[in-house]
């Protein structure tokens, strides 16, 4: 009797045309989404299926000029490189990148928040044939939900605050509720982990900052971060640059 893995891996389409077969099929199903850019890439990082957000978020009219290229040729140079390093850590470390607060582009070119997954694709012989991803706009808060005036303080708390250590503790004191309830309310309410609310904002922060001349290094304890290093591994996983590299492009 085959193990339950050894079934799964004979599922597996051979080759990524054997995939893009299938998946074509439900393209004018995903084309209908219009808050998740949804894609499949080839070993090289390129582009072999889109739905029609990201087709319209690269500025482009139908799918065709899109494939064959990278995000480094479709993005501008403040996203681009990020999106294509990311794609390579996935096709040649078999990386599954999950949740991932990032900058994405919006219908009107302006950069927004969203969360990115993105995953590899194996065949039959558990080789890497390319990746499939998904990046869903950050929607607004849900005000109809019972807890959302007590998260509505956690919120305010965080701005207000993100420029210093804010702790899990004194978010749970303010909502008069468990770690585990504040975990839970706020993805369901803010769709983000009380740690990633926390990121959002003192993110939104740098951003601003780095458009003037303050030097890094107190941008980034303007935003509450006293580890330099840890302020660019954040800044650079949210967008694909580093603070410094981010300021040049955007004097560009």
């Amino acid at each position: 009797m085959k193990s339950a893995f050894s079934m799964l891996s004979q599922s597996r389409p051979q080759t990524l045309d054997e995939l893009l077969a299938g998946a074509a099929l439900l393209l004018p199903m995903l084309d209908v989404i219009p808050n998740a850019a949804i894609f499949i890439k080839d070993v090289q990082a390129r582009y072999v299926l889109a739905n029609r957000t990201l087709v319209q978020r690269c500025g482009l009219k139908d799918l065709r000029p899109l494939l064959g290229k990278t995000s480094v040729q479709v993005f501008p140079a403040q996203l681009g490189p990020g999106y294509t390093e990311q794609d390579r850590k996935v096709l040649e470390e078999g990386f599954v990148l999950e949740d991932q607060l990032e900058l994405h582009l919006y219908g009107s070119r302006e950069p927004g928040w969203c969360l990115t997954h993105k995953q590899p694709l194996y065949n039959r012989e558990g080789q890497i044939i390319g990746l499939a991803g998904i990046s869903v706009d950050l929607q607004s808060a849900s005000e109809t939900h019972p807890a959302f005036e007590r998260l509505a303080a956690v919120d305010e708390h965080i701005r207000t605050h993100f420029n210093r250590r804010v702790t899990l503790g004194e978010l749970t004191r303010i909502a008069g509720i468990s770690v585990a309830q504040l975990e839970r309310y706020c993805k369901r309410v803010f769709h983000l982990t009380p740690r990633q609310m926390i990121q959002k904002v003192r993110l939104e922060h740098a951003h601003r900052l780095l458009h003037t001349d303050l030097p890094i290094t107190d941008v980034a304890l303007q935003c509450g971060y006293t580890d330099h290093s840890a302020f660019t591994r954040q800044f650079k996983a949210s967008t694909g640059f580093t603070p410094r590299e981010y300021r040049q492009a955007t004097e560009q």
